[in-house]
């Protein structure tokens, strides 16, 4: 019997915290393109990236939780909470085959990360075996990578708003509730995240 197998989405990203520029973007993906669903992989510590400015691990996964709840075609992994750290998405390719044999998978990232990629951990490797889906953003032309055969560009409807943006906003007590899911502007209140 042939294997059936399933385009997964894999959004990576600190999710510090979700907001609606995340939420249109994986609606985007699983819409248009020929994934169905989108994975939303909740990085502890991107290699890339300043950590100082990090909410707790489960307080991101527990928004993302939040933010997804009403929708089946996404979830939230946490599966780089049980890996070494930082973690590294060739190594979490690794360990999502094993757990999830059936399924392909596809990265999300976006134009400025495709630009970059020859800084990641074995990008030759992750583009032999896995397809990249891109979104375009102003200014980021994909760099190297961007005509390779397992790239695919898409331009989805552009979002001025970043999570750095989201906790500023938060730090001089403005009311951004609706740049947030249903649920994240309370628990970020709740739990007195990012002030």
């Amino acid at each position: 019997m042939a294997k059936i197998s399933r385009l997964t989405g894999l959004f990576f990203g600190s999710f510090n915290p979700i907001h609606v520029g995340h939420m249109v973007m994986a609606n985007y993906f699983a819409a248009f393109s020929t994934m169905k669903e989108v994975w939303f992989v909740v990085s502890p510590q991107n290699p890339l990236k300043d950590s100082k400015t990090l909410a707790p691990e489960l307080d991101r996964l527990e928004m993302v939780r939040l933010a997804l709840q009403d929708d089946p075609r996404f979830r939230a992994i946490d599966i780089e909470f049980r890996m070494p750290k930082p973690s590294y998405t060739i190594d979490t390719l690794t360990r999502l085959k094993e757990k999830y044999p059936a399924r392909d998978f596809a990265l999300i990232v976006g134009g400025d990360n495709l630009a970059a990629f020859h800084k990641w951990k074995n990008p030759e490797e992750i583009l032999s075996q896995h397809q990249i889906y891109v979104y375009a953003r102003p200014g980021y032309d994909g760099g190297i990578f961007a005509r390779h055969s397992h790239v695919t560009i898409l331009y989805p409807p552009q979002m001025a708003i970043s999570s750095s943006l989201i906790r500023e906003g938060i730090r001089n007590g403005l009311n951004l509730n609706h740049m947030l899911p249903n649920g994240v502007g309370e628990y970020i209140e709740k739990n007195n995240l990012y002030r």
